[in-house]
């Protein structure tokens, strides 16, 4: 697994709960290190791992969990360059959806170690899609489910997001969307500025 998804779990850990409670998890979970590499490769078994034991820490459904997760990506200050690479999607979060299907490209092209799970989205109307994401890792529909929520509220648009299981190798969601336009959203420049 790339590091940069388990140094992005450690760093929504210590953002959210602390440093004594991402120790906690890291020796709960038996691992070798307590910080991770973000460019460096770690075994599949270590993430799984973290998470269990981050799971059991924190007391958390693996799903609600890995729901957070994908809230702290795109909504942090810490993680902006995530809701930027989102945002380049469309300029509205109909055009958004339609763009997931290219995400795992655009993600290679940021990161090109980093192997991102393929999503398909379904339209079944205008207001009404499903997303199905095959990943190893049980729970990246929820993760998707958290990322969508926000990035839902950057667009202004109002969605309903229900986590419909897992169907074969992919895990789904369905999307309603009841108002596209039920707020101003978050303002988006293409430049990112200097900070």
């Amino acid at each position: 697994m790339h590091g940069l998804i388990n140094r992005s779990i450690q760093s929504f850990v210590e953002t959210t709960y602390g440093r004594p409670i991402w120790e906690k998890i890291a020796y709960a979970g038996g691992l070798d290190v307590s910080e991770f590499e973000a460019m460096l490769r770690y075994d599949d078994e270590v993430t799984l791992k973290l998470l269990d034991a981050a799971s059991e820490v924190l007391e958390r459904a693996r799903g609600d969990l890995m729901e957070d997760i994908g809230t702290y990506l795109v909504s942090h200050p810490n993680t902006e360059a995530v809701r930027r690479l989102l945002r380049f999607g469309g300029v509205n979060f109909v055009d958004f959806l339609h763009s997931l299907d290219d995400l795992p490209d655009r993600v290679r092209l940021a990161v090109s170690e980093l192997s991102f799970p393929k999503l398909e989205l379904r339209a079944h109307g205008e207001d009404s899609f499903s997303l199905l994401c095959a990943a190893e890792i049980e729970g990246f529909g929820n993760l998707m489910m958290g990322v969508l929520r926000v990035m839902a509220d950057d667009y202004g648009t109002l969605a309903l997001l229900e986590h419909k299981g897992r169907i074969g190798a992919n895990e789904s969601l369905l999307i309603t969307l009841v108002a596209t336009d039920f707020s101003a959203g978050r303002l988006f420049d293409l430049g990112a500025r200097a900070g």
